[in-house]
């Protein structure tokens, strides 16, 4: 316990597995954490003068079963292993830390979505610039980028990552700039000091300085990396060799989407658990390296017009030729995840199984390459080169390994027959042991004249002679006896000792030789791992291209035209996730739109609830992102201008635990949008105001309409309103255009039309939405009394004075000039709350309850 307690203390934050003999242990408040957590029995044991200490534990050869539970319920885990052979040693075996598991650092198998990165993120702020380093230890990946935190931001929400790190004087500062609902771990100052950022830094990649990286110009982004590798020396994850590069996130780049946009348009994950994100439409890839970067592609929509371009004429091609689709198709179900198995192989996590795995999808790796060459074109060409030739490898694998090696090396038959002489010769004596055994058995049979004479084995006196009791007068002298049963007993002899030494030897020596002859071949593969990277990512491009062609296929998506302009045009645009969701028999109603900067810049839409406003406004949006991604579209014709910022304000929400209303949140991410705004932005706003009074509600959706149409990038606006009042801006504005989303009225019963009209609507039905929604009959029957009222006078005065209260309608328990209702208010007020103790107050509360009753 000694020995725990100094180990403990090392890592007081982490939850320590402690390997006793066969069993992974853990003591006190971590017996009771990981008992809850992993539902395993809690116990005691004795612990010298300090009485007793709780104790949970499991097998050790379980740990993959629970260490995903305790890291995915948010535990910092470190494994405490046995750092030499008990029978070596007469004292404490020598224990120490072999692994710090935390969310960002693991490479447990069942603790990795095959389809999804593992980002370690870290954030730091110096000279009112923010950085970020993101790093995926099971594949190599290492993004740096640096700007202010809105940015910042969006790059978390984008990159999604499962643990960030911070300066410890800085989380309150981070938890205030970004939305950060994930596993955060604080860091000393000295992890952030830029020099020995980028020495480490330097170190690791061998070079002597970061100019080939194209990233020594930012500082901050640096000293996140280096922060990130300080820690995964602090978490012992220093073989990882795997990761040969570190690249810039470009800002100018990609198109801003702040956390509201991707959360509102639901780019990444859907709301609703049973729904589906644009991704989830979007991503057809085959590969788990494919679909891991679709996902950052779709995070990540392209501003560059040639890069669009590339993508689209890439994925054309695709679409056109059918052999040259499906036979890649055919390939690349055939290869597995080689950045996470390249990512093992480099921390020696991989088993011979796995390397065979490789060696397979090596071999198709290298098929895609002469697929991409028989095409002839001229871009797959380009793509073909920068796939690596690996039949040197793929010789060594085959020369070196069995065809069907096992799981783990301890296993054996791990090493070809024919490759190694001395192993040979051990197998030979390994295998020879079984026909030596019978021969033996068979003479002493003979010689003893004891018919059912056995030879076994067990790990406590190793080989055996068992005799039964009706024959054991027969046994020889020279035989001596190890183990009395109660039918039979047990004996060893010389011969038997002497050749139980030589076939233990050889087993051992074979798990040695083995051992030694695959990690050699491991060391071999490690060398072309930079190779088979790069390929790995370029087969992973290959792949999300293959995804946009067979979406577009699949769905009807048209090629969109890129322009220089700044005009936007949709023909029979579609929603890309509501299309996929309806029901065979159902179609989606297409719509066409235009904006520009000039005359058609604002879209003031009313319609009823429900007419599908919210769906032509999100519909855009994701079609314009589409677009930039490199997509095909769900539209007969699309002409875009490159965007570069998309902002929305939808939906309705509130943060409470930031004490933060509705209308509150409405107004900070609208604020977001009017600070941030540009000529070539795209701006989706629902419903502004309504968190408010009808009044202070009209005058923000008024101003904030205004401003946008005076704002000097007059960016291009689409704003869905039931304040019908501000159909009359377009009366004032020149920029600013009335639409409405039709609906037909058949004997009191609306039919949605879902079509997007030129002119404003007067009608919200939202009494009709009610009857839809099953609301009571009588209550929608006050509704309409109410409304009527209200539509035949000015409202002034308030509800009050205009609509008398409905006796059936009527919510209080009391009639207004109930006595009985005076005589509660005045008790109530005359009670002085400040001094009341709680008998009191019950006894308060029971004269009350009287008088009602």
């Amino acid at each position: 316990m000694r020995q725990y307690n100094e180990i403990k203390a090392k890592h007081p934050e982490a939850l320590l597995l402690f390997r006793v003999g066969d069993f992974y242990e853990t003591f006190g408040s971590d017996a009771v954490k990981a008992s809850k957590i992993l539902g395993i029995v809690l116990t005691k044991r004795k612990n010298g003068a300090a009485s007793s200490v709780e104790l949970a534990g499991f097998p050790h050869h379980a740990l993959d079963t629970y260490l995903p539970k305790l890291v995915k319920s948010g535990e910092r885990v470190a494994i405490c292993d046995q750092l030499e052979d008990p029978k070596q040693t007469k004292t404490i075996v020598k224990r120490g830390i072999t692994e710090l598991v935390t969310p960002g650092t693991a490479l447990n198998e069942n603790l990795l979505e095959h389809r999804e990165n593992n980002f370690l993120a870290s954030v730091y702020k110096a000279n009112n610039v923010w950085g970020i380093a993101l790093l995926d230890v099971s594949t190599g990946e290492f993004f740096v980028a640096q700007g202010n935190a809105f940015y910042i931001d969006k790059l978390i929400q984008s990159f999604q990552p499962s643990e960030l790190l911070m300066m410890r004087n800085q989380q309150k500062e981070a938890s205030e700039s970004f939305d950060l609902n994930l596993h955060q771990f604080p860091l000393e100052d000295w992890c952030y000091e830029i020099n020995s950022a980028e020495q480490k830094i330097q170190e690791h990649f061998g070079t002597k300085s970061l100019k080939g990286f194209g990233i020594d110009d930012l500082k901050v982004s640096i000293q996140c990396a280096g922060s990130i590798m300080q820690y995964l020396n602090q978490t012992r994850h220093e073989k990882i060799s795997h990761i040969h590069s570190i690249s810039r996130i470009e800002h100018e780049q990609y198109v801003w989407l702040d956390r509201f946009t991707v959360r509102n348009l639901e780019i990444l994950n859907s709301s609703d658990p049973e729904g589906k994100s644009l991704l989830d439409v979007m991503d057809h890839s085959i590969t788990p390296m494919g679909a891991r970067m679709i996902r950052r592609w779709v995070g990540l929509p392209l501003k560059n017009h040639s890069e669009i371009k590339q993508r689209q004429s890439f994925v054309e091609m695709l679409i056109s030729k059918d052999e040259l689709r499906n036979g890649l198709i055919e390939v690349l179900n055939h290869i597995s995840d080689l950045e996470r198995l390249l990512g093992r192989l480099s921390t020696g996590r991989t088993s011979p199984k796995e390397i065979r795995v490789l060696h397979s999808s090596l071999e198709n790796v290298q098929q895609v390459k002469s697929i991409l060459k028989k095409s002839r074109l001229k871009k797959f060409l380009a793509l073909a080169d920068q796939i690596s030739d690996f039949n040197k490898i793929l010789d060594r694998i085959d020369e070196v390994l069995s065809d069907s090696p096992p799981a783990m090396v301890a296993k054996g038959g791990v090493i070809k027959e024919g490759f190694s002489e001395e192993l040979d010769e051990l197998r030979g004596l390994q295998n020879s042991g079984k026909e030596y055994l019978n021969k033996l058995q068979k003479r002493e049979s003979e010689n003893t004249g004891i018919p059912s004479l056995k030879i076994a084995f067990n790990n406590v006196f190793g080989y055996y002679l068992e005799v039964t009791n009706t024959h054991k007068d027969k046994v020889p002298e020279t035989w001596h006896r190890k183990q009395t049963l109660v039918n039979s007993e047990r004996y060893i002899t010389e011969e038997l000792k002497n050749y139980e030494g030589k076939i233990l030897g050889a087993e051992e020596k074979i798990l040695s030789l083995e051992t030694k002859l695959f990690n050699s071949l491991i060391a071999e593969v490690n060398l072309d791992s930079e190779a088979i990277q790069k390929s790995a990512s370029q087969i992973a491009k290959l792949d999300c291209l293959l995804s946009l062609a067979i979406l577009a296929l699949k769905n009807n998506y048209t090629k969109p035209k890129i322009t220089e302009g700044r005009e936007l045009e949709i023909i029979q645009g579609r929603h890309p996730v509501i299309e996929q969701a309806l029901k065979d028999e159902e179609v989606y109603i297409p719509n066409d739109l235009f904006l520009n900067n000039s005359n058609q810049q604002i879209l003031m839409i009313t319609g009823p609830n429900m007419s599908g406003k919210s769906a032509i406004l999100r519909q855009t949006a994701l079609i314009v992102l589409m677009a930039q991604i490199g997509s095909y579209v769900p539209a007969r014709s699309a002409k875009l201008g490159i965007t570069d910022k998309v902002f929305t304000r939808v939906g309705a929400s509130d943060n409470i635990s930031k004490g933060e209303s509705t209308f509150m949140v409405e107004m900070n991410e609208t604020a977001s949008i009017l600070n941030n705004i540009t000529d070539r932005s795209l701006i989706l706003l629902d419903e502004i105001g309504r968190g408010t009074s009808t009044y202070d509600g009209i005058s923000i959706a008024w101003a904030i309409a205004e401003y946008l149409h005076i704002h000097k990038g007059k960016p291009k606006t689409l704003f869905a309103t039931h304040y019908h009042e501000l159909n009359e801006m377009a009366e004032h504005f020149e920029g600013i255009k009335n639409y409405n989303v039709s609906i037909k009225e058949i004997d009191g019963n609306i039919v949605f039309l879902r079509k997007l009209e030129p002119g404003g609507s007067a009608h919200s039905f939202g009494i009709h939405v009610a009857r839809l929604a099953g609301m009571p009959r009588a209550m929608l029957r006050r509704a309409e009394e109410v409304l009527t009222a209200l539509e035949k006078e000015q409202v002034q005065g308030g509800l009050k004075n205009k609509v008398p209260l409905s006796q059936e309608m009527q919510l209080s328990y009391f009639q207004l000039d109930d006595p009985t209702l005076s005589q509660v208010k005045d008790e109530i007020m005359a009670t002085d709350i400040d001094t009341l103790t709680p008998v009191e107050a019950l006894l308060k509360l029971h004269e009350i309850k009287n008088l009602i009753s």
